[in-house]
Parts: C-alpha cells; sequence; structure tokens
C-alpha cells in the first residue's frame, strides 16, 4: 500500500494539473473571444439600441469589417424608452484613432442566421477621435423580421404570377388560344411537317445540280469563269504597271505630269498677268477709265430702251404705234395679191411696146 507521504503528493501533482488545464482552457477561451491579446491596452465605448437582435457578451465587434474588440455587456438601462438595451464596447486602443466621436455603430448578422455583431462606420465621419466612455450614435439594420415583411409583397405579386401562368397553361391545354390551337390541331403540325418536305426537296435539288440555284452551286463553269475574269483583271493590272496601252501610259508616263505641270504653271501667269492689268483682257479687268466707258455706254442704252418703251422717237413708234403695224401689214397683202395677179396674166403687166424712129 502506499504511504501517506505518497498519496498526498499524487493530490497534489492532479491540484496542480487540474489548475494548469484551467489557466489554458481559459486563455483559449479569451482568445477565441474576439479580444485582440491578453496584454493590450483597451478603451470601453458604449451605444444603445432599440432591440439587442440577439447580442450578448463576448460577440465580436468590427471596424467596417476589420475585427477591432468584442461585446463586454449587454443590460437594459431606465430612462430610455427608445433606446433601452445598453450595449458596451471593449476596443483595442490602437484603433482609437480611427473611430470617430460621429461614427455609428449597427448591430449586424453574419449571413441569414448567422450570430449577431457590432459593426462601427466611420466614413462619414468628420470629428476628431473618440476618448474612453464616449457614446456612439446607433443606427438599425433591417433585421430577418423586416426583410420578411419586405418580401410578402413580392411573393404576393409571385402568387398572382404563378396563378396567372397555370391559367394561361390551362387554356393552352384546353387548345383555347392561337398558342394552344398551334399544340393541339394537329393541322399545324401537318403543314410544318409539308413545308419542311418542301425545303427538304430543294435542298437535294441544290445538291443534285438541278434548278438556277443547284447549277450555281454544282457547276464548275461558273468558278472557271470567275477564275478566269479574275485571270484577266490581274493581266490588265499588270500592264498597266508596265505602262502599257492607254491606260498605262497615262499612269506610267512622266510627260502627261509634265504637259500637266505646264498648263497649270501657264494659267497661273495668266491670272498673274490679268491681275497686274497686262495684255487687253488685263487692262479690260484694271482699266478704270474703259470701265467708265462701258459704264456711260450702258447708260445711253438703257436711256434708249426707255425711250423706245415709252414710244419716243421714229423707232419708238415703229415699236408702239399700231397703225404702222397695221399699214405693213396691208402693204403686205397689197404685193402678195400683186404677183399673184401678175403670175396669172402676165401679159397683162409686162406688155413692152417697140417704136422706130
Amino acid at each position: 500500500m502506499p504511504s501517506q507521504k505518497q498519496l498526498r503528493w499524487s493530490e497534489l501533482r492532479v491540484g496542480i494539473t487540474v489548475v494548469i488545464a484551467s489557466v489554458t482552457l481559459a486563455f483559449l477561451v479569451f482568445l477565441m473571444s474576439g479580444s485582440n491579446g491578453l496584454f493590450t491596452t483597451k478603451i470601453t465605448l458604449v451605444t444603445y439600441f432599440d432591440n439587442a437582435e440577439g447580442m450578448r457578451a463576448g460577440q465580436p465587434v468590427e471596424l467596417q469589417g476589420t475585427p477591432i474588440g468584442n461585446v463586454k455587456s449587454v443590460s437594459l438601462v431606465p430612462g430610455r424608452p427608445l433606446a433601452p438595451v445598453q450595449v458596451t464596447l471593449r476596443i483595442s486602443k490602437q484603433y482609437q484613432e480611427f473611430i470617430h466621436q460621429d461614427s455609428t455603430a449597427t448591430i449586424k448578422t453574419a449571413g441569414v442566421l448567422g450570430e449577431s455583431f457590432v459593426d462601427i462606420d466611420s466614413r462619414q465621419a468628420k470629428l476628431g477621435p473618440v476618448k474612453n466612455g464616449d457614446e456612439l450614435r446607433s443606427t438599425n439594420a433591417p433585421g430577418l423580421d423586416d426583410v420578411v415583411r419586405a418580401s410578402q409583397g413580392t411573393l404576393q405579386n409571385v402568387d398572382i404570377l404563378v396563378k396567372r401562368l397555370d391559367r394561361i397553361l390551362a387554356a393552352v391545354e384546353s387548345g383555347k388560344g392561337t398558342l394552344g390551337e398551334f399544340i393541339n390541331d394537329p393541322s399545324f403540325f401537318n403543314r410544318a411537317t409539308t413545308i419542311l418536305n418542301q425545303v427538304q426537296g430543294l435542298l437535294n435539288d441544290v445538291n443534285a445540280g438541278k434548278g438556277t440555284v443547284g447549277k450555281l452551286f454544282a457547276d464548275d463553269s461558273l468558278y472557271r469563269k470567275a477564275n478566269d475574269a479574275v485571270d484577266k483583271l490581274d493581266h490588265m493590272i499588270d500592264e498597266v504597271n508596265q505602262g502599257k496601252g492607254n491606260l498605262g501610259k497615262l499612269v506610267k508616263d512622266d510627260s502627261l505630269y509634265n504637259n500637266a505641270n505646264q498648263t497649270i504653271a501657264k494659267a497661273n501667269k495668266l491670272v498673274d498677268d490679268l491681275n497686274a492689268g497686262k495684255g487687253p483682257a488685263g487692262k479690260l479687268l484694271k482699266d478704270e477709265e474703259f470701265a467708265a466707258k462701258l459704264k456711260n455706254t450702258i447708260s445711253k442704252l438703257s436711256a434708249i430702251a426707255d425711250r423706245l418703251d415709252a414710244g419716243e422717237g421714229t423707232a419708238g413708234r415703229l415699236l408702239k404705234d399700231p397703225s404702222i403695224y397695221n399699214n405693213t401689214d396691208q402693204m403686205l397683202i397689197e404685193t402678195r395679191n400683186l404677183v399673184k395677179a401678175i403670175r396669172e396674166n402676165p401679159k397683162k403687166y409686162l406688155t413692152i411696146h417697140f417704136k422706130v424712129f
């Protein structure tokens, strides 16, 4: 049998083992609770919500998706009827500069059925960093109940749509409407089969080289003609590049360019001479005395035309006096009558008398 001393030593070892295991377990629980280290300095912040939404101590606190601490406690406080739930946050001091006095805290859920956590948002913040014990303004994120209530209208619309679709399918199955007749009437199928057979026959004829389209695909002469045309065109292009023929000379002969260049140069010189007033044409364009004479002549012609139009002078009367026209017309008539009478009886008017002295 073991001695009394050995028994005591065994009990002491068991006690030491239990203490070490407890400390290790507590340390692991502390690490898993979202803390950033055993010796990390922390600050405390508080915020208030109208509903805890499953929040409890130890749950994580995030800053725009980044873990920065955990929830220290959740409790109800009197005197705050609109937001009675007090949530105390333990935040690592290294993140204090990123949290501002006008930052907002929101209870969110990781997924649809995940655990709740506090998310701090500082993106729209403008004030300075928070201090230990400051209160953060809270905002409410839509909970599961809110999502369900918001989706009820959509579910009702889906239900109405399903019922309408069911009625449409029932009408189609009963042969009502165009789609119902198309599905249930065998004549549509027979017509479609006939059309497909005709199309298949056309394709067979084309493959067999029958008809215009079939010859187009099956006859090699079309390919040979096209190939010959391409060869001739290529030959023509080669002759043009070699300067043969009228078109080749037009493209390759430098004399055409030289003649065109000389013509343009002469035209430019002619225009320069005209602008300088050289030659008859230049003087015609540049001589002011000639321009004055031309203007004077045009003025006189215009005055004569006005007098003629007014019936002044012999020429004006000739144009405006109707009696002159009438007398002239009468004289022409009498002249025609005289000529006619002479032709009918020339002896009467053309008798010649000879006398001998």
